[in-house]
C-alpha cells in the first residue's frame, strides 16, 4: 500500500485506466466473436455490419493506446480476407 500522497493517486489512475482498458479490449472481442459466427452461419449483410463494428471497436481502442496501430490494421485485414473468403 502506498504511503505517499502522489503513489496513492497513481494506483487509483492505474486502477480506472486498467478497468477502462479491460472494457475496450472486452468490446474488441465481442465483436470479433459476432463477426466470426455470422460469418460461419453465412449471413453476409450480418456478417457485414458485425465487420464494421468490429473495426470500430479496434479504432478507437488503437487511437486510445490500448492496443498498438499495427494489430489493429493487422486484425482488420485478416477479418476483411475471411469475409471476403465467406462471400465468395
Amino acid at each position: 500500500m502506498p504511503n505517499i500522497k502522489s503513489a496513492i493517486k497513481r494506483q487509483k489512475q492505474s486502477v480506472e485506466r486498467t478497468a477502462r482498458n479491460k472494457v475496450r479490449k472486452s468490446r474488441i472481442t465481442t465483436a470479433k466473436r459476432k463477426m466470426l459466427t455470422a460469418i460461419q452461419m453465412g449471413d453476409t449483410a450480418k456478417s457485414e455490419s458485425s465487420y464494421r463494428e468490429f473495426c470500430s471497436a479496434l479504432d478507437k481502442a488503437a487511437k486510445a493506446g490500448v492496443i498498438k496501430a499495427n494489430r489493429a490494421d493487422r486484425s482488420k485485414a485478416r477479418a476483411v480476407k475471411a469475409l471476403s473468403k465467406a462471400k465468395a
